[in-house]
């Protein structure tokens, strides 16, 4: 417990970790597994809620610990050079998106949310010629990989949900910065985050890692755009703590059903008929809608 608390105290009292004992940290690290998983876990948590977590992540990462405690964080490490291109440090970018964020929250989970966003890049990494480093589909990765963590980690498992939700979510608000970005693009982002809309807009600011300033400012007022959008649409169609407005119940009522596929499809095909902004998001509007659909789906 001596190796994980030398980061926390490092990181939570700004304490100097001397040489020597980094050097006995790095020969006895291998011992670290006799101590309980959750007690690993527990000091690895409770250094994710200092003001500055990289300072422990880095010397966790220096000695080789990290490789023990949480192998796909240190696995971001490194820049691979190919011709021209390059790749900053996903290790290091995290490191300073995990900082930005602790400035803006203690929300723990927001917080773990930010050291694992980009945890799926060194599994999709790839070189296209002409357009350089690429890594499509980290998001989605990432957000899978998640309840292998939190088992293996031994990690409350109430927050996977919300952790697996921001993981997934956050490439989506930059998308919705160009003018022609519909209305339903901006309605989906919305109900699909649903009341972790704000964490998730912490969550874009604090990614911006640039040395630019002009650069920093430009993204920003981008995400202030992605804001006053999604107010626009929630004001409007009242999609935040989402309730759908016809019920499995009523469903059932109006058609005849028992309890089954069938009531998920005719809710699924409400819901994508709210999400397009063809009918509003009204009980009355909805109930309508599913008596004009009712019989070609329950036809198929």
């Amino acid at each position: 417990m001596r190796i994980m608390r030398a980061f926390r105290f490092a990181a939570q009292l700004r304490f100097h970790v001397d040489p020597l004992a980094l050097e006995a940290i790095r020969a006895m690290r291998e011992r670290l597994p006799i101590v309980s998983q959750e007690r690993i876990t527990e000091e690895f948590l409770k250094m994710l809620k200092t003001d500055q977590p990289s300072v422990g992540l880095k010397l966790m990462n220096e000695t080789g610990v990290l490789q023990l405690v949480f192998p796909e964080i240190a696995q971001m490490a490194g820049v691979d050079q190919r011709r021209d291109h390059h790749h900053k440090d996903v290790f290091l970018h995290t490191c300073t998106v995990v900082d930005n964020i602790a400035r803006t929250t203690d929300n723990l989970w927001l917080r773990f949310v930010a050291l694992v966003h980009d945890i799926a890049k060194p599994r999709t990494k790839a070189f296209k010629e002409g357009a350089g480093w690429t890594f499509h589909g980290h998001e989605e990765i990432g957000a899978r990989m998640m309840k292998k963590i939190f088992h293996r980690m031994r990690l409350p498992l109430e927050h996977l949900s919300y952790v697996e939700k921001l993981v997934r979510l956050h490439l989506r608000p930059m998308v919705l910065v160009e003018e022609e970005v519909s209305d339903s693009a901006v309605r989906r982002l919305a109900f699909e985050a649903g009341p972790d809309i704000d964490d998730l807009m912490k969550l874009c600011r604090a990614d911006i890692t640039s040395k630019n300033p002009a650069l920093v400012a430009k993204y920003l007022r981008n995400y202030d755009v992605v804001v006053k959008k999604i107010a626009e649409v929630e004001e409007r169609d009242r999609l935040r703590n989402w309730q759908p407005p016809v019920k499995g119940e009523e469903i059932m009522a109006v058609c005849g059903l028992e309890p089954g596929r069938r009531v998920g499809e005719l809710k699924k095909a409400i819901e994508e008929a709210i999400l397009e902004g063809r009918i509003p998001n009204e009980h009355g509007a909805a109930l309508a809608y599913l008596l004009q659909i009712k019989d070609q789906i329950l036809a198929k």
